[in-house]
């Protein structure tokens, strides 16, 4: 999760685990006047749990939704911000292919290079 295009938590998950299943975790303790996210986060336990920190949810509906949301698209635009932030992080080769095969080595790592973005 990024704040500003920087990082404000992160969370290692299986990579057989849907990044949903983290959302309110990591929603947990951050300030947030919006929660912006792609399609896969549009489920009805995560827009409820960002409204219920006063946030406003900018998350589109899928194709497949019986009642699609109205989102803002403009500030969805925002959302690009971490993307990029991704993508720097994945500028470190030992992140974006995983050399470590510990959870516990792989994230100490995200976290190093994290810390390299935040000192640009």
């Amino acid at each position: 999760m990024t704040g500003l295009g920087l990082p404000a938590k992160l969370v290692l998950t299986p990579g057989q685990a849907a990044d949903v299943t983290q959302a309110e975790t990591l929603l947990e303790g951050l300030p947030a006047e919006v929660g912006i996210a792609d399609k896969g986060y549009d489920s009805r336990t995560v827009v409820k749990a960002v409204e219920a920190r006063g946030a406003e949810a900018v998350i589109p509906s899928r194709k497949t939704s019986k009642e699609p949301r109205a989102d803002d698209r403009e500030r969805y635009k925002d959302r690009n911000l971490g993307e990029r932030f991704w993508r720097r992080l994945k500028e470190y080769r030992r992140v974006a292919t995983r050399y470590e095969k510990t959870a516990r080595n792989f994230l100490g790592f995200v976290l190093v290079a994290s810390i390299m973005v935040l000192l640009r």
